[in-house]
């Protein structure tokens, strides 16, 4: 057996090209996501050198789609998802209507046939599951009322865009009846679907809320992790891939309910923490299958048809949105971070552009201009969202972070309030010693404040969450996240802010221990160390 095969090659090409770059681009202060695109278009087939596959990276990249939409489901409730009908519903089929008539108007100027400009236009109006939530988890708005609009406008989408593509074919076929007497074909699969996407919907709440927490409640009493991660992925992937061949549904939708359900239950935080390694690592790959995609040469044989493609997504798509949020009485910060996440293309925009061209009824130029401008404004996304709510970071109303009140002279600031630091901030309460965290899980900030305790809402990576629990005055940091690596990085910057701040940090091996002691961490605590010593004292061998 040969030890390189497509597969093998496609992944291992994908991830070490994409963290190269990805390297290079965080240390250029861009996106991680700007570097997997350009790694995509060094393995891809436009470029010299190695070639991946790249039906193999799309396949790959669905896997990513699936876990990422599962892990947000984890976090929204049905609740949630009906508290946003209201905007989300409305506001995506307005925004789908807006840039369709727009692509519509540029096909038009390049004299492609009416439903080439139809699947043109729809291609364009439809947001990418995995940058659109890519946006929001980097924003920490994803549990905010901001990310649930966003989400819940993703969500419909993605049913139009499966009706879509059931009637399309038929469609076509009626538009290109002589008679018009096709057109009662559309009635078919169009109930076809309606039924289709109301059985699956059933069938999630009625069965899926039985089955699924049962099954892995019964796998967490068995006391095998492995196990458990192994039944969190079988129910993502295998509900996402049950709704797509029983009811036609796309990927996403299925494990998005999948999740939806399974985050009910009280293992849903636990569920998180399995799948995440594995969602990042293929979310990583479908920024790569996307940069393989891109031709270099469309941008100097169609520039401007590609700068009004462009345009007509990151401008026309945004503006639409923006004004439909804004009619509907909402502030302007929603307003402008709905336009922003949903400035850019991607899955369905593919399938779509594949399904045109297959009917004969999408030019060839249509599907490179699509994908180009998938290309163009998945590069562009990350940027024009940082740039639009860098300032309205994580308070809802838009306004800078605010610092909680309290002594703010000689005080402790402790990052993390998981199960080690409630310990610690239960004990410095009981010493009324004043301490102020900085967490950004939003359920165990909403723990933090049932508890009375001053918190600011954010990552301590970031400066402004530490000037707002006030480094400056502060005599203690303890870092109680349970990363070593991360906690070294939030001590170089607490120094930064305060030479003389007296850190204790936390680690889990003898490499993190040994990275924070290089970087100059005073105080470092290893769990396993301190388990034993307390063990070996407690038997008399201390």
């Amino acid at each position: 057996m040969p030890h390189h095969t497509p597969l093998i090659g496609t992944i291992v090409a994908g991830l070490v090209v994409a963290f190269i770059m990805g390297a290079i681009a965080h240390r250029l202060k861009l996106s991680p996501l700007v570097g997997y695109l350009v790694a995509g278009i060094m393995v891809g087939p436009f470029t010299p050198g190695f070639v991946a596959d790249a039906d193999l990276a799309n396949e790959l990249a669905e896997i990513g789609v699936i876990l990422l939409m599962f892990g947000v489901g984890l976090h929204f409730s049905l609740k949630d998802l009906l508290s946003v009908k209201n905007i989300a519903v409305p506001g995506a089929l307005v925004q789908i209507a807006v840039a369709t008539l727009l692509g519509m108007g540029l096909s038009h100027l390049m004299g492609w046939p009416l439903m080439g400009g139809i699947v043109f236009g729809l291609a364009l109006s439809v947001a990418s599951t995995v940058v659109l939530l890519r946006a929001l988890q980097g924003a920490d708005l994803v549990e905010t009322r901001r990310g649930r609009i966003a989400i819940g406008w993703l969500i419909v989408e993605d049913l139009v865009m499966v009706l879509a593509l059931v009637l399309l074919p038929a469609l076509a076929s009626v538009m290109n009846s002589a008679d018009g007497a096709g057109a009662a074909a559309l009635i078919g699969p169009l109930l076809g679907t309606l039924l289709k996407v109301v059985g699956f919907v059933a069938v999630m709440l009625i069965v899926g809320r039985r089955v699924i927490p049962w099954a892995l409640h019964w796998v967490v009493h068995t006391g095998s992790r492995e196990l458990f991660r192994l039944a969190v992925l079988a129910i993502a992937l295998g509900v996402a891939f049950g709704a797509a061949a029983a009811f036609d549904v796309s990927f996403a939708l299925g494990a998005f309910f999948a999740g939806m359900i399974l985050g009910e239950t009280p293992l849903s935080r636990r569920a998180t923490e399995e799948t995440l390694p594995l969602r990042d690592a293929f979310a990583v790959l479908f920024f790569v299958s996307v940069g393989m995609l891109f031709n270099p040469s469309i941008v100097v044989e169609q520039p401007l048809p590609l700068l009004a493609t462009i345009l007509i997504i990151v401008v026309g798509k945004s503006i639409a949105a923006w004004g439909i949020v804004r009619v509907f009485g909402h502030a302007n910060v929603t307003a402008l971070t709905i336009a922003a996440s949903l400035a850019q293309i991607g899955e369905f925009s593919f399938i779509l552009a594949s399904l045109g061209t297959g009917l004969g009824v999408l030019p060839a130029e249509g599907r490179d201009l699509i994908l180009a401008g998938a290309m163009a404004s998945i590069f562009l996304n990350p940027i024009l969202f940082t740039l639009i709510v860098r300032d309205h970071r994580p308070d809802e109303s838009g306004e800078p972070v605010r610092a909680p009140s309290g002594p703010r002279m000689g005080h402790v600031i402790l990052v993390g309030y998981g199960r080690v630091g409630k310990m610690i901030a239960t004990r410095l309460a009981e010493r009324k010693l004043h301490v102020i965290i900085i967490e950004d899980d939003p359920e165990r900030v909403e723990e933090a404040e049932e508890a009375g305790l001053s918190i600011v809402r954010g990552n301590a990576l970031e400066d402004k969450h530490l000037l707002a629990a006030g480094i400056g005055d502060a005599r203690h940091l303890l870092i109680a996240v349970p990363e070593g690596f991360e906690g070294g990085a939030i001590h170089d910057h607490a120094r930064r802010l305060n030479p003389n701040i007296q850190v204790v940090a936390r680690a889990h091996s003898d490499a993190e221990v040994a990275h924070l002691e290089g970087l100059g961490v005073p105080h470092i605590v290893m769990g396993e160390r301190e388990l034993a010593n307390r063990m070996l004292t407690l038997c008399g061998a201390g």
